[in-house]
């Protein structure tokens, strides 16, 4: 059971800080190391809040997740405004990727290499990595995650794609390419960012556990979150709504050879990304505002116990 850690929260507050520690075995930096924050200019890199984060984790006995490496958000001024070559758009994700691994190497079990590279319709996303580099900085981006920690287990990670369709067959698609091409890859993530009205069906979300597990990979939610503004019905209906949501993905998840973890983005509905997106109440998270278990946590706790 994974998830995502608000630094500052975790620096100011103890009441997250005693939760975390009690309920989760892995920790995912939600900023810390996407590329503004870890390596704001060309020749300095910040790590002082990961070496933080792998200090507290270490010292809780609980797992660090690599996250993300090659993603087209969240890119310092000196990269989206730069005039390079090819190569050297190939050098600067070469050196990011290897520095960030080489620094840790050994330490971190799971890096997630690649996020979010495919569109809906199942094209190439538009990224700065693709215009400057071309369709192969995928494989490159593995390859060199692979020689920076050989023991890592390197994931390939999106959103939308749980259930059987246009994007999901293009990530099936893709990492079936990889791994015909001899490049690194053990898994594929799940960033879950749901709500009540597009939770996935469960059956078609099976079929593709299996298919990924078939191709020899693992699958896990990386990021997930529920949001319950696009319910209906009274407050109490939403949570249990919410609460049946990730009870049934936690189940197919367990009963998938495949899927290795479960984790959510954030545990309290304090400090939630999609709460400050959308300005809303959304309350996607397993606690509310002051810590209390919410259904959604006692669902997940009633499926663990019956395992």
């Amino acid at each position: 059971m994974g998830v995502a850690v608000d630094f500052a929260a975790l620096q100011n507050d103890a009441n997250y800080r005693s939760i975390l520690t009690r309920e989760f075995d892995i920790l995912v930096p939600e900023n810390a190391w996407k590329f503004q924050y870890v390596h704001p200019t060309r020749h300095n890199y910040d790590f002082s809040q990961v070496d933080a984060l792998m200090a507290f984790a270490k010292s809780n006995n609980m797992q660090m997740r690599g996250h993300p490496l090659a993603w087209h958000h969240l890119i310092p001024s000196w990269v989206e405004k730069g005039n390079f070559t090819r190569d050297e758009w190939m050098a600067i994700l070469r050196e990011h990727i290897q520095t960030l691994m080489g620094r840790y190497r050994g330490q971190i079990p799971i890096w997630d290499v690649v996020n979010e590279a495919i569109n809906r319709d199942g094209s190439l996303r538009d990224t700065i990595w693709l215009r400057h580099i071309g369709p192969e900085y995928i494989d490159l981006a593995f390859r060199w995650a692979h020689e920076a920690d050989p023991q890592a287990r390197l994931f390939y990670c999106d959103y939308g794609t749980e259930e059987l369709g246009q994007k999901s067959d293009a990530v099936y698609d893709l990492v079936r390419g990889l791994l015909q091409r001899g490049v690194p890859v053990n898994g594929v993530g799940f960033q879950a960012h749901l709500g009540l009205s597009y939770a996935p069906k469960l059956k078609p979300l099976a079929e593709n556990f299996q298919r990924l597990g078939e191709l020899g990979l693992e699958v896990q939610f990386t990021e997930l979150d529920v949001k319950v503004q696009d319910g209906t019905g009274s407050w109490e209906k939403r949570l249990a709504e919410q609460a049946k949501v990730y009870a049934g993905l936690l189940q197919t998840c367990l009963q998938a050879k495949s899927c290795t973890a479960f984790t959510t983005w954030g545990f309290t509905d304090r400090y939630s990304w999609i709460g400050d997106l959308t300005g809303l109440g959304e309350a996607p998270l397993l606690f509310d505002k002051s810590y209390r278990p919410k259904a959604a946590y006692k669902a997940i706790q009633q499926v663990l116990s019956s395992e």
